[in-house]
């Protein structure tokens, strides 16, 4: 992951501001400790911090076109980009950068080029010829970006709100799935699956399309310059991530420059449940697995360093960023810059134990869809921040945007919970995988009961948590939260504790739980 940092049509071009927004890009070089660029043209800014995965000799950004009127700044990969040079073969390249193909789609399609892009993204154009500019986040959300406004009637964008909390009149979360256009002056919705459509979907389910379109998901992160692994709880999710990549790996040209032999992490207080799963998993596909431990004063002397990074207050996503966020340390030190990670199964498949209350299947679709659409204020926030902290990057398959249109256009009828039929939760996921003549996991694996990541690590982690706000925060202090905190008013000692943590860091954000105020009265 990288850091981006854009500011448009301000009214001060003096050095002075260029300082500023040098300083202020500097809040997020923990996302991108490679390389720092800066573009400046009249009143426009573009910074980047870099985080070199693809092409790490001459990908340094911004990015331009050919005579440097277009340029780009973007935090991401697109997996694609060699299938859309092709269609660009009348341009002419400058780096071997995956995001340098954005630029060039804009010359050749103008604004409407974003759906072709596959994979994580989220960017600033500008456009120097007429100095108009576009921002676009991708259909999911798990890259970050923010929008905000200057009293001088500036656009800021950028992928942390620490860049923009001082120096902005208003901010907020960027939708995903959206494009900001500066001749429109709104944000519109590039991003229109069938499944978000009221229509409930009908496609039978095939376990062989499933399970393909999900190793083809996997298959497509493997595009790296740089050692990289997979995050392993012993899990589904996880398990099955790691289980594909190990197949895969031997085949793909990253075994040339790194072995064929994956590395996997995990990380858990000593004896936790993840720890023994993950290493009997790793054990079962021949990883070389290294396994972390932490206490939970280790835990909670970190929270304020997690809180600042991954920018919210909401409990739960806390709970389990910490770990994470310790973890990627330990990753980094490695000397890794890249992993897998297993989210968004649980929002497509209805993995959660309360679907098996869904009375029907309209519900259960519409609960999934639901899920899917907040992924970018939790399990994506979490997963990109708390590993961003460190120059780390996470990648998802389960978010592909082929692998999600594939699944979420299956009958959900067979997403059901339905134990008169043997069918637990994910059971389609479980049963595309399970293959008794080259089995990808165990049977116990593959059909192993969900951990919260949180409870996964270990039990006393989240005791402790409580324990320790308990003590910091009194009875009085819970009875009058609707006074200090008016919006989103903390109901729990745990919930007031990260709160003050958050204010701290960002006094002028009215509501972030989890960092999102609306956009609906931008949209067109």
């Amino acid at each position: 992951m990288c850091g981006i940092l854009a500011v448009l049509g301000c009214i001060d071009n003096s050095q002075a501001k260029r300082s500023r927004i040098i300083e202020l890009s500097r809040r997020l070089r923990h996302r991108g400790p490679d390389w720092s660029g800066l573009h400046c043209h009249q009143n426009c800014y573009l910074s980047h911090q870099r985080l070199a995965i693809v092409d790490p000799t001459s990908g340094d950004q911004p990015l331009y076109n050919e005579d440097k009127t277009v340029v780009v700044t973007v935090n991401g990969e697109i997996y694609n980009h060699k299938q859309l040079r092709e269609k660009l073969n009348s341009h002419q390249f400058r780096t071997g950068s995956d995001c340098e193909v954005i630029a060039h789609l804009y010359e050749e399609y103008g604004e409407d080029f974003v759906d072709m892009l596959d994979g994580m993204f989220s960017f600033v154009l500008l456009d120097t010829r007429d100095k108009s500019f576009i921002a676009a986040r991708d259909a999911i959300g798990i890259t970050p970006l923010y929008i905000g406004w200057g009293l001088d009637g500036s656009v800021w964008f950028a992928s942390e709100m620490k860049a923009l909390s001082d120096d902005c009149e208003q901010f907020m979360s960027f939708l995903p799935g959206h494009i900001y256009s500066s001749k429109q002056g709104a944000l519109r919705r590039w991003y229109n699956p069938p499944w978000c459509s009221e229509k409930i979907p009908s496609t039978p389910y095939d376990p062989k399309v499933l399970r393909e379109a999900f190793e083809k998901a996997v298959f497509k992160r493997l595009m790296t310059d740089v050692p990289f692994g997979v995050l392993l709880s012993g899990g589904l999710d996880s398990s099955l991530v790691a289980a594909v990549a190990a197949r895969q790996l031997a085949n793909s040209e990253v075994a040339c420059q790194w072995g064929s032999q994956l590395h996997t992490f995990c990380i858990g207080l000593k004896g936790s449940p993840d720890l023994k799963a993950a290493k009997e998993v790793a054990d079962y596909i021949g990883t070389r697995h290294h396994e972390f431990h932490f206490t939970v004063q280790e835990g909670i002397d970190a929270l304020e360093e997690v809180i600042y990074h991954i920018e919210t207050y909401d409990v739960t996503t806390i709970r389990a960023s910490t770990p994470m966020f310790l973890m990627s340390r330990k990753i980094k030190s490695l000397g890794v810059k890249m992993v897998l990670s297993g989210e968004g199964s649980d929002e497509i498949f209805g993995g959660y134990l309360y679907f098996h209350k869904a009375p029907n299947k309209e519900e259960f679709h519409e609960e999934t869809c639901r899920k899917i659409k907040a992924l970018h204020l939790y399990d994506c926030l979490r997963a990109n921040k708390s590993t961003s902290a460190w120059g780390l990057e996470a990648r998802v398959p389960f978010l592909d945007k082929e692998f999600i249109n594939i699944a979420m256009s299956i009958d959900p009828e067979w997403k059901m919970i339905r134990p008169d039929l043997g069918r637990i939760e994910k059971w389609i996921l479980r049963n595309a995988f399970d293959n008794d003549k080259k089995p990808y996991l165990p049977k116990h694996i593959l059909y192993r009961q969900k951990e919260q990541f949180s409870d996964g690590v270990g039990y006393s982690w989240i005791d402790g948590l409580k324990d320790h706000a308990n003590k910091q925060v009194t009875d009085a202090m819970l009875i009058n939260a609707n006074f200090i905190y008016p919006e989103n008013t903390p109901t729990t000692k745990e919930g007031y504790y990260y709160r003050t943590i958050f204010e701290k860091f960002f006094p002028k954000v009215l509501r972030c739980s989890p960092c999102c105020l609306s956009l609906s009265f931008l949209l067109v």
